[in-house]
């Protein structure tokens, strides 16, 4: 009879999660995840398989749990504008710039491994698209409360807002002060959504 494991296999994962996140896949050792899980070679990898497996169970938990809160955030604010202004500010919406610069782990595994992991490609096709989804659903909400025109493709509406928070993420590790960051995401979320009301200043303008 096998012996039950001895460790929280969730708190192994998230703290090789955070390892990959902060240096990379490539520059994650075996002896750093071996330090960082507080395990053995032979039960890290008898448990979760090698290298390789061991980052795409970390990268899909991760994509998994943030798509949950995005679906939860979207869904509860009680205005689909101010949600979809909220998700486009997700990259800056940290004072201190800390998150900016650290970025997003599955857009930072795509940067570093597109070209040559078409599991990493994969993963990051379905968590895009799954975005996509929850992003277009909030913008026909957002139609529906009247904050945004009927003739708006909300798909196409949803890639852009996608794009654009996506690209302050890249803006965000290459150092970009996170002054001129938010300034910078305000201005996309202003444009990309203005608000339509009467007698209101969109979210970033001047009044």
């Amino acid at each position: 009879m096998a012996r039950p494991r001895q460790f929280d296999e969730e708190q192994v994962i998230r703290a090789v999660r955070d390892q990959f996140w902060d240096a990379g896949y490539a520059a994650t050792s075996l002896e750093d995840l071996v330090r960082v899980s507080g395990l053995g070679k032979g039960s890290l990898y008898g448990a979760f398989g090698d290298k390789h497996r061991l980052f795409l169970r970390a990268l899909r938990e991760y994509t998994d749990t943030s798509g949950g809160y995005l679906r939860e955030m979207l869904a509860s604010t009680p205005r689909a504008l101010d949600a979809l202004r909220a998700f486009v500010l997700a990259p800056v919406d940290d004072p201190g710039g800390a998150a900016a610069r650290r970025g997003c782990l599955m857009a930072n595994s795509t940067y570093e491994l597109a070209t040559t992991d078409p599991d990493v490609v994969a993963e990051a096709r379905r968590t895009y698209e799954t975005t996509t989804a929850l992003v277009a659903e909030c913008v026909r909400r957002a139609q529906d409360e009247g904050d945004l025109p009927r003739d708006v493709d909300p798909v196409e509406t949803a890639r852009a807002l996608l794009a654009a928070q996506q690209g302050l993420v890249f803006m965000g590790r290459t150092g970009l002060d996170i002054d001129t960051l938010t300034a910078t995401a305000r201005a996309l979320a202003t444009r990309l959504l203005p608000d339509a009301r009467p007698g209101t200043t969109p979210q970033g303008a001047s009044i």
